[in-house]
């Protein structure tokens, strides 16, 4: 009898490893995909997340239940409300970024590593590691790319960019959690596209730079 329950406890055992081995992909997008979104919009990230969890939509895993506290969704409503028009008015939009810029990185570590929670101590470092890389990989691109627009005094520019990152945002997320080999792939390619981005906005912003630093050198010298 003992020597049954413990080929039946093994049994068990191997099963729940073999569905944890089979979960891994997706959990790792999804872990991917929050610190990446975190990045760009932090309070949308933890607002949809929850409300995911409260409707069924998504079962949350333990360490990210948190989200669908009432108190949580609250305050994660407001301040995606808040940033939702922060976000498209020139000038104020860069302030908003460099206001939020010691939060959005380490809060994508976080809810990438929630992914896992406590039971799982080593992914759940690998996952803060990927999520905060990926958080900061975003936020450097968005806030260079924002700078950027913010060089032409016209509206219109930073309402699209805005409009495209809630696109973006909301479409890492159902793409992270539908299909997460689709979405590995494409997170490939936007990390490409995000560093040739930084390169050559990078230059722009600093040629630009010197430009109004030799014209005001030349009308005040």
């Amino acid at each position: 009898m003992n020597s049954l329950s413990a080929w039946w406890s093994s049994l068990a055992q191997g099963s729940a490893a073999v569905t944890a081995l089979a979960d891994l992909p997706a959990l790792l997008a999804l872990a991917a995909a929050l610190g990446w979104a975190s990045g760009i919009r932090l309070y949308a990230v933890v607002f949809v997340t929850g409300m995911a969890g409260v409707l069924g939509w998504l079962p949350l895993p333990p360490g990210l239940q948190v989200l669908q506290h009432p108190a949580m969704l609250a305050a994660s409503g407001a301040m995606l409300f808040v940033e939702f028009f922060a976000d498209k008015i020139p000038g104020l939009d860069s302030l908003w970024d460099a206001l939020h810029a010691v939060i959005r990185i380490p809060a994508g570590a976080a809810l990438a590593a929630g992914v896992f929670g406590a039971d799982n101590a080593t992914m759940g470092a690998v996952a803060a590691l990927l999520g905060g890389s990926l958080a900061a990989t975003s936020f450097a691109t968005k806030a260079v790319t924002r700078a950027a627009a913010n060089t032409s005094p016209e509206p219109f520019s930073n309402i699209g960019l805005s409009l495209l990152e809630d696109g973006l945002t909301l479409g890492a997320l159902w793409l992270a959690t539908h299909y997460p080999v689709a979405f590995g792939i494409s997170l490939c390619v936007v990390l490409a596209i995000s560093a040739w981005l930084l390169v050559v906005l990078w230059r722009f912003l600093t040629a630009l730079v010197r430009r109004v630093r030799a014209w005001f050198g030349a009308a005040y010298g």
